[in-house]
């Protein structure tokens, strides 16, 4: 197959784990990328990514327009969750190359390819699988966090990096849960001393949040509960962690933490059953991470970087150049 050039289109629902994964995509292959916010209108998002009469006109007016009248065939369109899902599978109709990231819950042969993680139990020939998610973190990136926090390498170590998320579908942390956890880690710094580096997801319950505060406030470091704290901090405390405790609901946030060099503790375990709950067992099965204990002892670190293969093998199925 002759190799050539193609650009990329981002397509998502503009939330933040569906955005992250195309970028990354993207960005580990080496393709020139113009983002799309997908919006998609009643009653089409209900059916996406299934097609229904006038999914022509699913879309917002700008991207609408585009999709009728752009030359496609030099465009491979990167799709992350369901709305992105019908743009791409409507872009390949057009003549673009598709490749939808997370499983569409649809036949994979509308697509020229899927990725999907393994604890999806997807397969297929057009089906590329992965340990986790996909995101940019690697020694540069991780780099680039310490640099943009310096102030964080001046804190006491042992730095322990908390990354907190919230319940789900899969997943039952209520308060009880944040507050015991917040208790826990209060007693290990007491024994170990060292610094704290937390920050808070979206989906973190706001009851518990000014309580988990104060109980960790009196260690050095920064807890960050959203946009009132200021800038984002969430490089730097995986740049600079010494070691990193994370709740088990999140598999974009365990696959981040999963790719530093640093020792994983992940929380709430028992509470989080399917897909997650999958991700996490092969996580631990790996030696990969270990549970949240009372001692958080060091161990030997292979960091988890399924990024640069995936974008790899996407390029090679496509006939396109490898990455870099």
């Amino acid at each position: 197959m002759t190799e050539q050039r193609l650009d990329a289109w981002l397509l998502s629902d503009g939330h933040a784990g569906n955005l992250r994964q195309v970028q990354a995509l993207a960005h580990a292959a080496g393709w020139p990328a113009q983002e799309w916010i997908v919006r998609t209108r009643a009653p089409w998002r209900w059916f996406a990514p299934r097609i229904v009469p006038g999914a022509d006109g699913a879309f917002d007016d700008a991207f609408s327009q585009v999709l009728r009248t752009a030359d496609l065939r030099d465009v491979v369109a990167i799709g992350c969750g369901r709305q992105g899902a019908l743009a791409t599978r409507l872009m390949r109709e057009r003549g673009s190359r598709a490749v939808q990231i997370l499983d569409p819950r649809i036949d994979a042969r509308h697509w020229d390819l899927v990725i999907a993680p393994a604890h999806d139990a997807l397969r297929g020939d057009n089906v590329i699988t992965l340990q986790g998610s996909l995101h940019p973190v690697d020694d540069e990136w991780l780099a680039a966090g310490r640099q943009a926090f310096p102030v964080f390498g001046q804190l006491p170590g042992p730095r322990t990096a908390l990354l907190l998320g919230g319940p789900s579908a899969h997943a039952r942390l209520d308060e009880a849960f944040f507050l015991q956890l917040a208790r826990d880690l209060c007693d290990i710094l007491h024994g170990q001393g060292g610094s704290l580096l937390a920050t808070a997801s979206r989906r973190t319950p706001v009851a518990p949040l000014d309580t988990i505060h104060g109980q960790l406030a009196s260690w050095p470091g920064q807890f960050w509960r959203g946009e009132q704290d200021g800038r984002n901090p969430y490089a730097g405390l995986l740049g600079w962690a010494d070691r990193i405790v994370c709740t088990a609901e999140s598999v974009n946030l365990l696959s981040e933490a999963a790719a530093t060099r640093v020792p994983l503790f992940v929380a709430g375990i028992d509470r989080v059953a399917g897909r997650p709950r999958r991700f996490v067992d092969a996580l631990l099965d790996s030696g990969r991470a270990r549970p949240f204990a009372s001692d958080l002892a060091p161990y030997a670190v292979a960091p988890l970087r399924e990024t640069p293969r995936v974008a790899a093998e996407v390029c090679r199925r496509l006939g396109m150049p490898a990455p870099g």
